[in-house]
C-alpha cells in the first residue's frame, strides 16, 4: 500500500518533471498546493492528467491538477468518511471488480512525488522506510481521479487514488505491496492515453507486474517515526535515520565504544587507570594528603625559640599534667594556751593512779 509521500519542491521544478521529457501546459489550482515532506490522506497533491480524456482530445496535452488524495466517486451525493480509496488495487482494476469499472477507462493519471513512506511491522513496533529512485529524479506513480460535485456545493471536488500492486522480490521485506512506478515517457503515454475511453488488457498487465526496471534503480532507508504523525513536516523525514546525529550511527558508535571497554584491552586499561588513581589520588585526595603529611611534619620538627615560649616540642608529647607549685612557707600561728577546766586535773590524776601497777 501507500499511505504517505513527499513532494516538498518549488512549483517550477516540480511542472519541469526532468528526466521524463514531457510538456505540462498549465497547472490547475496551482495555489491549492503547499509542498509538504509528509502528505497524507485527505490533503492535496499534483497530479498529471490529459487535458480533454476524451477521443478527440491530444495526448500530448498534459495539465497538472492539485486535487484531494482520497478518491470519492462522480455519483456520491456526501463525502464518506469511512471509505477507503486512498488506494485501488491492481487486481481489482484488472479483473473488473468493484467501484473502479466506471472510472479507469478514461480517468488515469500520474501522481507526482520525490518517494514515498512505508512502514516495517517488527513485532508491535512500526519502522517508516522512505522509498525513491536512486537517480534523485522525481517519482511517478499511476492513479485514477474522479470529480463530484456534493450536496450543497457549488464547485466540483476533484480527488485521486494511487493503484498499488505486489512487492517485488527487493522489497517484499518491507510489506507485500507497493504502488504502480512510472519510469519512463512512453509508460506515461500509455497510462494517460484514454482515448479509446476503454480498459484493456494491456493496462492490465501494467498495473499487475511488479517493478522491474533496473535502469531506474530505487533505494529504500528507515527514517524517523516523527513522520507518522499527520501534520509533522521536518527535511530529515527523507534522510536516512543513520545520518542523523541522534540516530542510528550515533547509537552504533555508542555501542563500539561501550565494547571497547569491556574487552580485555578496555579491561586492562581501566585496571591501569584504577591503579594510577590509587597511586596518584584525585586533585581534591592529593590536597588533604598535602594537609596531612604538613601536619605531621610540623609535629616532628622542633618549633623555633622564642621569648614568648619556653615550652620544649618533642616528637610524641606527654599527657599534661597539672603543675605542682610549692607552698609559700606559712607564717607560725601563735599557740593558744590550753584551758585546764576545773578539776580536771585531779581526776586525771586519779584515774592515772588507779590504772598504774601496784609496786
Amino acid at each position: 500500500m501507500c499511505g504517505r509521500f513527499a513532494l516538498h519542491l518549488l512549483h517550477q521544478e516540480i511542472r519541469d518533471l526532468e528526466g521524463y521529457d514531457v510538456n505540462i501546459g498549465e497547472w490547475v489550482d496551482q495555489q491549492d498546493f503547499v509542498p509538504r515532506y509528509n502528505i497524507a490522506p485527505r490533503t492535496r497533491a499534483p497530479i498529471i492528467r490529459r487535458r480533454n480524456a476524451g477521443s478527440n482530445g491530444n495526448r500530448d496535452d498534459l495539465v497538472i491538477q492539485t486535487m484531494k488524495w482520497g478518491l470519492i466517486p462522480h455519483w456520491s451525493k456526501y463525502e464518506d468518511k469511512t471509505l477507503s480509496t486512498t488506494n485501488a488495487r491492481s487486481e481489482n482494476l484488472a479483473e473488473g471488480a468493484g467501484m473502479w469499472n466506471s472510472i479507469k477507462g478514461k480517468k488515469r493519471c500520474a501522481i507526482i512525488c520525490e518517494g514515498y513512506y512505508e512502514w516495517l511491522t517488527k513485532g508491535k513496533d512500526k519502522l517508516p522506510h522512505f522509498t525513491k529512485h536512486k537517480s534523485r529524479k522525481l517519482m511517478l506513480l499511476a492513479g485514477l481521479y474522479d470529480s463530484v460535485v456534493l450536496e450543497g456545493q457549488t464547485e466540483p471536488l476533484w480527488t485521486f487514488t494511487i493503484v498499488t500492486t505486489a512487492a517485488c522480490k527487493d522489497f517484499e521485506w518491507l510489506h507485500d505491496r507497493q504502488p504502480v512506478i512510472i519510469t519512463s515517457k512512453e509508460a506515461l503515454d500509455k497510462w494517460l492515453n484514454t482515448s479509446s475511453q476503454t480498459w484493456n488488457s494491456d493496462l492490465g498487465k501494467f498495473v499487475c507486474q511488479s517493478y522491474h526496471d533496473r535502469s531506474s534503480p530505487l533505494e529504500c532507508y528507515q527514517v524517523p517515526k516523527e513522520v507518522g504523525k499527520v501534520g509533522n513536516e521536518s527535511s530529515t523525514y527523507i534522510e536516512p535515520i543513520t545520518a542523523r546525529r541522534d540516530g542510528i550511527q550515533a547509537m552504533f558508535s555508542k555501542q563500539k565504544a561501550a565494547a571497547a571497554q569491556k574487552s580485555p584491552s578496555g579491561s586492562q586499561d581501566s585496571q591501569e587507570k584504577k591503579r594510577k588513581r590509587e597511586e596518584e589520588p584525585s586533585s581534591l585526595s592529593s590536597s588533604s594528603a598535602r594537609k596531612t603529611n604538613a601536619k605531621i611534619k610540623m609535629e616532628k620538627q622542633p618549633i623555633p625559640e622564642s621569648d614568648d615560649d619556653e615550652i620544649e616540642i618533642i616528637e610524641k608529647p606527654p599527657e599534661a599534667k597539672k603543675p605542682k607549685f610549692e607552698s609559700a612557707p606559712k607564717s607560725p600561728k601563735p599557740k593558744t594556751p590550753e584551758k585546764t577546766p576545773k578539776g580536771k586535773g585531779a581526776g586525771n590524776k586519779s584515774i592515772t593512779s588507779f590504772f598504774s601497777p601496784k609496786t
